[in-house]
């Protein structure tokens, strides 16, 4: 048996459980090196989502925000056969980008990218749910109202994830008017109330915030 040394339990725990293949360990410096923002979910993050879509047998997943397809690719891989991953994106470059990673990691076959402004192109979905678990990773001043479509399309028992959860390191704080980053203190204190919703926060790359869909009673 290989001995490895780790100077740390995080660098233990990310070498041992976090599998990023070449293409994913590609995707970001190409896609930053083409003038796209370094902001997608870290790769301890994507293997988080991969476990949950997972966990939940997800076989229709709702993306907010596709930026270069790297999240895509790690939920896009969970999925089973005749599964669909259905990604949103505004922005024209990102999505073409994110339709050859999507080609290179070899999950063309089952996701794909549609363009616009998310709040607008998300009602063409609505016959294609319900969907097992939503992504939200867009603008965030709009997180709340991806928030109330994914809880009227996201099934009982389905997954509504949505990252950067810490607001950048700013969601505790008093935040101006006009700061998007209120938005993700809405949508925080939403999914942390709301009945229909059990919820936390998972302190993973920006933070999670994971909801499970569905009263349970008694």
């Amino acid at each position: 048996m290989t001995r490895t040394t780790h100077p740390d339990l995080e660098s233990y725990r990310l070498d041992l459980f976090v599998d990023e293949d070449e293409v994913l360990r590609s995707v970001m410096p190409e896609a930053t090196a083409a003038g796209v923002p370094g902001i997608s979910v870290s790769a301890d993050a994507g293997k988080v989502l991969h476990l949950l879509a997972r966990a939940v047998n997800a076989r229709r997943i709702l993306e907010f925000g596709a930026l270069a397809g790297y999240s895509g690719i790690w939920l896009a891989r969970a999925l089973p056969p005749g599964g669909r991953l259905i990604s949103l994106e505004v922005e024209e470059k990102h999505a073409d980008l994110t339709r050859r990673n999507f080609e290179r990691a070899g999950v063309a076959d089952r996701a794909e990218v549609r363009l616009g402004p998310a709040l607008e192109t998300m009602a063409s979905v609505e016959p294609e749910g319900p969907f097992d678990l939503a992504f939200i990773d867009a603008d965030k001043e709009n997180y709340p109202g991806y928030l109330d479509f994914s809880l009227r399309h996201v099934r009982d028992g389905g997954l509504i994830i949505a990252d950067n959860a810490n607001g950048h390191g700013h969601a505790h704080e008093v935040l101006e008017p006009g700061d998007g980053r209120r938005g993700i203190q809405t949508y925080n204190r939403r999914v942390a109330e709301d009945p229909r919703l059990v919820s936390h926060i998972l302190p993973v790359g920006g933070w999670l915030a994971v909801s499970v869909v569905g009263r349970r009673e008694g």
